[in-house]
């Protein structure tokens, strides 16, 4: 049936996600190389949405599935995150990419595909 496709729907999906997530780590780079600070949640301008986000990073996301949003965590820096919308089962899918991440790799949580 149907369901068989699901697990390989969302990680399409996935890719998505975690194509946007560089993008952002990307202008976030471009973006504290030009103002000396990254744009986050907390700054001024706030990156806490994802029209400030593109704004601000000068980017042109558009999705229907994903949230994003860009947090400080408590070392500073920048934590970009991508959260599937809706609820249950994949839909409770997210990745993080962190300022300092080793690999640059989005890492997604135990609830992706």
């Amino acid at each position: 049936g149907i369901s068989q496709y699901i697990p390989a729907r969302e990680r399409a999906l996935g890719k998505e996600a975690i194509a946007n997530l560089k993008l952002i780590a990307a202008a976030e780079r471009i973006y504290r190389m030009e103002t000396g600070r990254y744009c986050t949640d907390r700054s001024t301008p706030a990156c806490h949405t994802l029209n400030a986000i593109n704004t601000q990073l000068k980017l042109s996301l558009t999705t229907t599935n994903w949230t994003y949003a860009i947090r400080v965590p408590v070392s500073g820096g920048f934590t970009a995150t991508a959260d599937r919308n809706g609820s249950g089962g994949y839909l409770d899918c997210a990745y993080t990419l962190a300022h300092n991440d080793a690999d640059g790799e989005p890492d997604p949580n135990n609830r992706c595909p």
